[in-house]
């Protein structure tokens, strides 16, 4: 049976809350996959992937990075929560490593065996944990956003890492894909970069309909690339 907790804890003086979920049919240690939230907050979509990494045999972890409760209801809103974050990158990293730390000190986690997920601005935020040397095996980004944080250059990346990407997505244009390459490879990391074609921005998400934003849900694109997750947890686990 599927498990699940709610984990306080705090950075900078903010109280943040994750989820946690994990199978009780499992026994001792076991990999774990934290899943970081777009840019409205910790919401049910990062909760209904840790339960499904759960189900899988993983410990899920949805991270939370604006604190408890915190979430945007408005594209203005959410802009103006990530938007502090997008200006000190450095802080967004510590808060990253903060909640990467609260996963690993659970007691299902084996700490040697952990992995991050995000989704749009989580995308960005898990590039950033590779980008900073974290010590895990991989990072996986859906959707992210690509642009370098400016305070890693020379830092070589060890952890593997998986883009999954939308090649009509208008916040990331192929001149960002470009510059992600060379980035990664300076750096050098062993690096993935899925492009599905025909597909915007937030195409794993099913509520995804504004094309406005360029934001509209693909189905076929959500299928293929968690399969390609799938696969990749197998690989670095």
């Amino acid at each position: 049976m599927i498990q699940e907790r709610f984990i306080e804890y705090e950075h900078e003086g903010v109280t943040l809350e994750g989820f946690l979920a994990c199978d009780d049919a499992e026994q001792g240690e076991r990999p774990a996959v934290m899943v970081v939230h777009a840019w409205g907050g910790r919401s049910q979509f990062e909760c209904d992937k840790a339960r499904a990494l759960a189900e899988l045999g993983y410990v899920g972890f949805a991270a939370d990075l604006y604190g408890k409760g915190v979430l945007g209801a408005s594209v203005e809103e959410n802009a103006s929560l990530i938007q502090p974050f997008l200006d000190d990158r450095a802080k967004l990293q510590s808060r990253l490593t903060t909640a990467l730390a609260t996963l690993s000190s659970q007691p299902e986690v084996d700490e040697s065996q952990v992995a991050a997920i995000g989704y749009c601005f989580g995308g960005l935020c898990v590039l950033d944990l590779a980008r900073i040397g974290t010590d895990i095996k991989g990072v996986a980004s859906f959707h992210g956003l690509f642009r370098a944080p400016g305070n890693t250059a020379g830092t070589r990346i060890t952890a593997k890492v998986l883009a999954l990407h939308g090649h009509e997505d208008p916040m990331v244009p192929v001149d960002a894909v470009v510059a992600l390459e060379q980035e990664l490879t300076q750096a050098g990391a062993d690096w993935q970069i899925h492009v599905y074609g025909n597909t915007l921005h937030a195409f794993t998400n099913p509520d995804a309909n504004n094309p406005d934003l360029g934001a509209i849900y693909n189905k076929r694109a959500e299928q293929r690339s968690w399969q390609t997750l799938l696969n990749f947890l197998e690989e670095l686990f």
